[in-house]
């Protein structure tokens, strides 16, 4: 079997088998539920039986703000699992894809001036919330695992399947006649179709390390949101508000764009503007 898709049911699992379905690459696809990645004998059992050349590690605990009072569950997901999957691939060879967050990094303001292409796939680690830290401590692991690897950092990552936060904005522009969303917030959205579409070409070129695929440029929030509501034809008034206006459990960084100018140098990647990616999804 040429791909094991792990985690199919979420955003990125439902477009990895869009993906090689199209191509008409061979591939076995399992949810959580199906095959849960917290118990290693099973996963051992699954992959003897199937004998997958890589794996597509899309099982994630990524509940940000619940996170917080379940750090245990996060850390075992995020964590303790993917050390576990990631000696389970060394012994057999496979190459492991897994994904991550911008997340692992402080994201204070004054980063936005020191790091104004965002973060590079080597700034240490400094996250502010239990999420963060359970995917941080999830990457630790897979390097100290020393399988062969794909580690992908993604970030504000949204497509056409699953929930996520342009098809909430949608939603909620529907049913609304304004919405407040958070406008001091930074980023660089990735999209889960070009997501997959640049893994499938890292792995075909039989690279690995760790890489970051996302937008080319930055935007906030409110931004996002507007220009989302605005594509679908949607006149609902769209309000700034601050970070301390919305308070949650989980701490959000200020600035999180992930820097792009690895994938970007090399030939026949995509990288592409979030108002690309987002005019392409609004469209599907």
């Amino acid at each position: 079997m040429k791909y094991l898709i792990l985690g199919a049911g979420g955003q990125l699992g439902q477009e990895w088998c869009h993906f090689l379905r199209e191509k008409g690459i061979p591939f076995q696809a399992v949810t959580s539920a199906e095959c849960d990645i917290t118990k290693p004998a099973d996963i051992d059992d699954f992959l003897d039986l199937v004998k997958p050349e890589t794996i597509v590690n899309c099982a994630a605990y990524t509940k940000v703000d619940k996170a917080e009072s379940e750090p245990e569950r996060a850390f075992l997901v995020n964590g303790w699992a993917v050390g576990k999957l990631a000696d389970a691939c060394k012994s057999r060879g496979i190459l492991l894809i897994h994904y991550s967050t911008d997340y692992v990094f402080a994201g204070s303001g004054d980063d936005a001036k020191s790091f104004p292409k965002g973060y590079a796939e080597d700034h240490l680690h400094a996250p502010i919330n239990t999420y963060g830290a359970s995917k941080a401590d999830g990457e630790r692991r897979l390097l100290e695992s020393g399988c062969r690897f794909l580690l992908i950092r993604v970030a504000w990552l949204c497509g056409k399947y699953g929930p996520n936060f342009v098809k909430t904005m949608l939603r909620l522009g529907a049913e609304r006649e304004e919405l407040r969303v958070v406008a001091d917030q930074r980023g660089a959205p990735s999209f889960t179709d070009n997501v997959v579409k640049n893994s499938h070409y890292l792995a075909n070129l039989g690279l690995s390390g760790t890489w970051h695929v996302a937008s080319e440029d930055v935007t906030t929030w409110y931004a996002f949101a507007a220009e989302a509501l605005e594509m679908s034809g949607m006149k609902t008034r769209v309000i700034p508000i601050t970070t301390d206006d919305f308070p949650t459990p989980a701490l959000r960084p200020a600035y999180s764009r992930l820097d792009v100018r690895k994938l970007e140098e090399l030939p026949g990647t995509d990288v592409e503007s979030w108002k690309e990616g987002l005019r392409r999804m609004v469209g599907e």
